[in-house]
């Protein structure tokens, strides 16, 4: 298999996440279960779902309509990363530095760029504590963005 650089980062990672199985029954050769990623250096601040910090009547609804619940591993964007197509409403994230998977469930406003929220349920200290940091989130590559570079 050979990678190629993406236009994300100059350093890429690829994360195999193999699904228990046979095989392809049509005898593709498709590799099924195989998800790349790659890199970006990013601004990660936190929040949480309380009114002084996010819509007046209802701070649990994110922006595309999701229900933000505590306990979950969720982040916002900065728009940048919608408008250059490198993420999009639930796609999955690993984030440096935490475990497991996050998924893309909110906006971020306009003015941000380069920038991740990670959710806090309810915890504003944890939020707090967490700060402002830099860190790498480790994208999906689209199966499209494989195919071109070919």
């Amino acid at each position: 298999m050979m990678i190629k650089k993406s236009k994300c980062s100059s350093i890429q990672f690829v994360f195999l996440f193999l699904l228990v199985g046979c095989g392809n029954p049509e005898g593709s050769t498709e590799k099924e279960g195989v998800q790349l990623y790659d890199t970006i250096q990013v601004t990660a601040t936190a929040y949480n779902s309380v009114e002084s910090q996010t819509k007046k009547r209802n701070p649990s609804i994110a922006a595309w309509g999701d229900t933000l619940k505590p306990g979950m591993q969720s982040i916002a964007i900065s728009r940048d990363f919608l408008k250059e197509e490198l993420l999009e409403h639930n796609d999955t994230v690993l984030i440096e530095g935490l475990e497991g998977p996050y998924l893309v469930k909110d906006k971020m406003n306009k003015r941000w760029t380069r920038k991740i929220d990670i959710y806090m349920g309810l915890d504003v200290q944890a939020a707090r504590s967490w700060g402002k940091k830099e860190v790498e989130i480790y994208i999906p590559i689209k199966s499209e963005e494989i195919k071109k570079e070919e």
